[in-house]
């Protein structure tokens, strides 16, 4: 059975055909060029640095191709990277990004399912029909991006994981608090996301598209909401409207965080909550998952660059 990226454990050898995620290429200090690297495949991400690249090497390793990889797992500054040693371009007959992608750890059509049972919960009626409208649109491409570039999520179909994995964390929480209006949330949590379907380029070796550069999702989103109403014949000066759209506005939280305002509603500020909770539990436990008990994981750079303790297992004594 053919080892993974995330099989190989310090100091151990690899020779294996992996995706170049990203290549970034940059001037090393003495003048010369180096690619910096993002390998992927199914089990995960590592990187990697191709120091002095000469021309040929920029214009072959390029984000979106599959290599074979030879080379050896090393930890550099508490992260895992690989030390190339050689690298090569596999044959066009072998060229398949797509094989080389996580995915969701839940179906496709357990997600549409869920998301499809979850709008038709919308009592709301002008809530509703934005979101039904808005998902029509944009219906492959929610289930089949990531919700990010790297960090959280940062798989296929990951956006709708964490969409759905906010939506359950918000029924949950949503009955706790009597001024909670859970429409209004459960509205505002299936759209808050749904503008990075535009922000970034898809599933495989993703990237940010210039406008994902120069606008960003929180504003695409709002932008979604307007035109729905246009094609809905809805007053998007209205007051249901409007707190529609202060949800997907506010979802950062903090201007900062690239929020143009603040939660001013119970709703959105319980939203932040959910996607912040979601995405940094997320992160810890993709980052634990690698890590043995009794150990500290690897630095988690969405998260301050901490570690994470992996605690041992507690018998009845303690």
């Amino acid at each position: 059975m053919t080892k993974l990226l995330k099989d190989f454990q310090p100091n151990e050898q690899l020779d294996i055909p992996v995706l170049i995620k990203s290549a970034d290429v940059r001037e090393a200090k003495d003048g010369s060029k180096y690619i910096a690297l993002v390998f992927t495949d199914t089990s995960g991400e590592i990187t990697a640095k191709l120091w002095h690249a000469a021309e040929k090497a920029t214009q072959d390793f390029t984000t979106g191709t599959v290599v074979q990889l030879t080379g050896k797992r090393e930890v550099y500054q508490d992260r895992p990277q690989i030390r190339i040693k050689h690298m090569r371009v596999l044959p066009e007959s072998e060229q398949d990004p797509h094989a080389y992608t996580p995915t969701a750890p839940e179906s496709i059509e357990d997600l549409q399912a869920f998301v499809k049972q979850t709008i038709a919960e919308i009592q709301q009626p002008v809530w509703r029909g934005i979101v039904q409208y808005i998902f029509g649109a944009h219906w492959h491409e929610f289930f089949t991006y990531p919700a990010a570039k790297t960090n959280h999520h940062a798989y296929e179909g990951g956006l709708a994981f964490h969409t759905v994995s906010m939506v359950r964390l918000a029924q949950k929480i949503a009955p706790l608090y009597h001024k909670v209006n859970e429409d209004l949330l459960l509205a505002g949590t299936l759209l808050h996301d749904m503008g990075k379907t535009r922000e970034l380029t898809g599933p495989t070796a993703t990237q940010y598209r210039p406008e994902g550069n120069l606008i960003g999702h929180v504003v695409m989103i709002d932008e979604e909401i307007i035109r729905a109403c246009d094609k809905l014949q809805l007053d998007s000066h209205s007051e249901a409207v409007m707190l529609l759209r202060h949800m997907v506005l506010a979802h950062h939280g903090e201007l900062d965080y690239g929020s143009p305002v603040r939660p001013q509603l119970i709703e959105a500020e319980l939203l932040h909550q959910i996607d912040q909770m979601d995405a940094s539990l997320t992160m810890i436990t993709m980052a634990l998952d690698d890590t043995k008990p009794g150990e500290y994981s690897e630095r988690v750079f969405g998260l301050d660059n901490r570690r994470f303790y992996q605690s041992k297992p507690i018998d009845d004594q303690g």
